[in-house]
């Protein structure tokens, strides 16, 4: 039997791209979706699916970045490996005039490829090439927002190119219309939510919730809203064996599940007027977004939360300048969980480091992770 165009076709293998510091999390999040043979690699999760499955994963999983079908893997010793290569994969099959298509590299640098940047055009130039050869027209290239993402990874002297079937981040749910500084990834603040083990069982508050992203994953996670359910470009819709039908059907069994939690288990409050203002627009994006309430409110002034879940991410004032008053703000916020939230949990995000130290308080446990390239932690208080 002739072997099928792309290697996924044949082994039903697939790559994740998962943020470092969550990689456990994500392969039991995938396992539960249904995935088979997980195997955690560098900065990701290597798995099999079935297509009901990979859709599943694909429009609901909350903590991965990207998911990659591998189409053609080859030696790639120099540009013309890589040219010659990447000239011999059948983009007729995925590529066509009217839809655009983005390159990005990933891996390591091999010497002779000077760059990724010059990695990225020897594959343009392949595909470019492709095309002529067969007498077609090459689809136009768009460096931010294609149609097609195309992944082009090389490890040692092998290339690997896949298509990204998620069609761009998953961390980029669609709710995020307004922002501030130092804003999680939409997908380690939903690994916060996780950690903390939280099911609307219990009172969650972020007494400093900036533009909401910590509400917003709390109420997705707790109404079984699907982390995909308002993303537009899915990629796996471009794979030459994609099933409409049962695209259509694995979303609606998602979205038939999304419930509203309780009025008011879910609630964050701001000393910043511009912040609650974010918060309010972004929650009405989600569905029940209005039963999260959001107040402007200094946490000094805050009675407190007894019982509950605080889900925390504080300014690091690693991206703006520096805050002389920043260790203070630690040192206050850390008097306010030992007094006012007694019998609480408290999972913050220290994305910079040395502020845990000002909190005064000794972690359950500390979770080295990555956001946005900064080398952050995620830390566990149980208030006594």
């Amino acid at each position: 039997m002739k072997n099928k165009p792309f290697i996924y076709e044949d082994t039903h293998r697939y790559f994740a791209q998962v943020p470092e510091g969550i990689e456990a999390l994500a392969i039991q999040e995938i396992e539960q979706l249904g995935a088979g043979h997980l195997k955690a690699e560098f900065r990701g999760v290597r798995f099999s699916a079935t297509p009901e499955v990979l859709y599943r994963i694909n429009y609901t999983a909350r903590l991965l970045n990207r998911i990659l079908a591998p189409l053609a893997s080859f030696p790639c010793c120099n540009p013309d490996d890589l040219y010659s290569g990447g000239k011999e994969i059948s983009w007729d099959l995925l590529l066509s005039t009217g839809r655009t298509f983005g390159i990005f590299c990933t891996g390591e640098n091999n010497p002779n490829l000077k760059n990724s940047k010059f990695a990225v055009l020897c594959l343009k130039n392949a595909i470019t090439d492709h095309f002529r050869g067969i007498g077609g027209v090459c689809p136009n290239v768009d460096k931010s927002e294609p149609d097609i993402w195309l992944n082009l990874h090389i490890e040692k002297e092998r290339a690997i190119v896949s298509l990204d079937i998620s069609g761009g981040s998953l961390h980029r749910r669609g709710y995020r219309q307004r922002t501030i500084a130092d804003p999680l990834h939409e997908n380690i603040a939903a690994a916060m939510v996780i950690l903390s083990g939280w099911n609307c069982d219990r009172p969650l508050h972020d007494p400093m919730c900036g533009s909401g992203t910590l509400l917003c994953e709390a109420l997705m996670h707790g109404g079984h809203i699907p982390a995909g359910f308002l993303k537009k470009n899915f990629g796996l819709r471009f794979l030459p064996d994609f099933d409409a039908g049962l695209w259509e059907n694995v979303k609606k069994e998602a979205d038939d599940a999304i419930f509203s939690p309780p009025e008011g288990i879910i609630f964050g409050s701001d000393c910043d007027p511009m912040a609650v203002m974010a918060s309010h627009v972004n929650r009405r994006v989600l569905p029940g977004g209005d039963s999260i309430q959001v107040l402007r409110q200094d946490f000094n002034d805050h009675p407190g939360i007894r019982g509950g879940v605080l889900l925390v991410n504080p300014p690091s004032g690693i991206r703006q300048r520096e805050d002389s008053d920043l260790c203070q703000l630690y040192k206050m916020f850390g008097d306010f969980l030992k007094r006012r939230c007694a019998g609480s949990e408290a999972y913050i995000f220290f994305g910079n480091r040395k502020m845990l130290k000002h909190m005064a308080l000794t972690p359950d446990w500390e979770k080295p992770i990555r956001n946005a390239g900064l080398d952050a932690i995620i830390a566990k208080f149980t208030l006594y």
